[in-house]
């Protein structure tokens, strides 16, 4: 298979004793490309440095909610700065998590704002961060015409009518280890329902693992695992997935115009 998982924070400090292992039985798995994904301007960085040395290995920048009360000038000067980085290929993970609130919403969403801005001036897709804030999340990126930039819905966790509005954005879907679980809501239906040329799989690793892996480290050889339950949902098979949502990952990404 030519899996993509396009969405892992391999900066994580969970991977530092056997990252290079982790690399190997994703290629194993299939995986050959990663969107390795910051959430502060140190992994944002750490991001860009394991990028610059690893082939199939991206970056993506950006400060996420729950870090937005230490949004400053000098972070923005420094985020603007990796951006523009070789092989940055989007601005996140941003935007709204109104679950845990370590940020004051207004804060988070007038950093959400200032990013979705930055990410226009520097022509690059965002990719969003959304928990308990679906109605925040589309008004403002309505309001800042982030139809104009596109991105992705990462670990996309609403609705059918959600999906609907985030498509009409010319967003993409992300599906992660969630479809997996048993408890998985709306998201089944979701994954049958999203046009091929929108879906997106990831694994937001280390997070969200899989079943049969759930509650257990998450890492990008477990993408394979997505892939096959969409699959199974829309009747399809599992390289077809791989296939579909790779060649989505380099449009979205611009990954073929990509050092």
């Amino acid at each position: 298979m030519n899996l993509t998982d396009s969405h892992a924070h391999l900066t994580d400090g969970r991977f530092r004793e056997d990252y290079a292992q982790v690399l190997e039985r994703a290629r194993a798995a299939g995986v050959t490309t990663i969107i390795n994904v910051g959430y502060d301007l140190a992994s944002s960085a750490a991001a860009c440095e394991l990028a610059a040395k690893t082939e199939g290995l991206y970056a993506a920048v950006g400060i996420h909610p729950h870090e937005a009360s230490c949004y400053t000038e000098e972070t923005a000067r420094r985020l603007r700065e990796l951006a523009t980085h070789p092989k940055v290929v989007a601005l996140g993970e941003i935007g709204l998590d109104y679950y845990y609130n370590h940020s004051p919403r207004h804060v988070q969403q007038d950093v959400f704002r200032k990013q979705l801005r930055l990410a226009r001036e520097l022509c690059l897709p965002v990719i969003i961060h959304d928990r308990d804030a679906h109605g925040d999340i589309y008004r403002i990126l309505c309001a800042e015409k982030a139809q104009e930039i596109g991105g992705v819905m990462h670990c996309f966790s609403g609705d059918t009518n959600f999906a609907v509005n985030c498509l009409q954005l010319g967003f993409y879907l992300s599906l992660a280890g969630p479809v997996t679980f048993k408890n998985a809501g709306e998201l089944p239906a979701v994954a049958r329902m999203v046009p091929p040329e929108r879906l997106l799989i990831e694994t937001d690793a280390p997070y969200l693992a899989p079943v049969p892996y759930r509650g257990k480290r998450n890492e990008p050889a477990f993408v394979r695992l997505v892939a096959e339950k969409i699959a199974a949902l829309r009747g399809m098979e599992p390289g077809e997935v791989a296939e579909l949502t790779s060649r989505n990952a380099r449009a979205v990404f611009s990954l073929d115009k990509t050092v």
